[in-house]
């Protein structure tokens, strides 16, 4: 990629409180242009103040399908670590494992908590459920919680098992995004790029001014995607630097973006 690779930058602090059709103070959004900074977006076709988890997955899939080269920085895991797919005999592909996920926890459904799949109310979560032992390779790097740890602070199992099925719905109404780096490293020319991100590698680099800390990590990460591209630094965070071992296994549990 070359210098100035988007011309986009939208953060989203993510929640994965009540269902995806209920409006959480928590999901925030933040978009910045290359000559603007980050401003936050509320969603202009509902009455409701706040975003749905449902609203955000069809205005994602409406900018996405634009001209405006655009990168979206999404803060909950995009995938589970090897010793899942391994306990279950799933292959390393991305999207069989969330269209397997998908059909055990149908958080995507508009009356569904993520606590009633854990508490087998509906679909099958104990078929497909993890270990909080377990934890992918860009956990370790970043510090982060696993995403099967839920219920303590700063857990984003939660978020995680609430949005995974919104990248699958992203995927399929927008076919021609480019989810990294499970769609490959290297971001064709003209693509825009769904990535997952971790806040708390950003939010002390920026003043945090009138915000909240939901508003302040969706307002960090769109800051950081665009001033790294304007610096010309974004394209390297794209190429971490990994052991051939790590990227291979990067390619099905995912990477954060960020993470050298």
């Amino acid at each position: 990629m070359n210098q100035h690779c988007f011309n986009r930058y939208i953060g989203i602090d993510y929640s994965g409180a009540e269902t995806p059709v209920s409006s959480l103070k928590g999901l925030r959004v933040y978009m910045a242009v290359h000559g603007r900074p980050p401003a936050e977006v509320f969603p202009s076709v509902s009455p409701r103040r706040y975003w749905t988890r449902r609203g955000i997955a069809e205005w994602l899939v409406e900018r996405l399908s634009e001209q405006c080269r655009t990168v979206v920085g999404i803060d909950h895991g995009f995938s589970f670590p090897l010793p899942y797919f391994e306990k279950y005999q799933l292959p390393h592909d991305w999207p069989a494992f969330l269209d397997d996920f998908q059909r055990h926890w149908p958080t995507d459904h508009d009356h569904t908590y993520v606590d009633f799949v854990r508490d087998s109310v509906c679909g099958n979560g104990a078929a497909r459920c993890g270990n909080t032992r377990w934890r992918r390779t860009t956990e370790q790097r970043a510090g982060a919680k696993s995403v099967f740890h839920f219920d303590v602070p700063g857990s984003v199992a939660k978020s995680t098992h609430a949005g995974l099925p919104w990248l699958r719905y992203i995927r399929l109404h927008a076919p021609n995004v480019h989810f990294w780096p499970f769609d490959g490293w290297e971001i064709p020319s003209g693509r825009s790029v769904v990535v997952e991100i971790y806040p708390s590698l950003w939010s002390r680099a920026f003043a945090r001014e009138d915000r909240n800390p939901d508003q302040h990590d969706a307002f960090s990460v769109a800051a950081w995607m665009r001033r790294s591209d304007l610096d010309g630094t974004l394209a390297e965070f794209f190429a971490p630097s990994l052991s051939p071992v790590d990227r291979l296994t990067a390619e099905t549990e995912g990477w954060i973006l960020g993470i050298k």
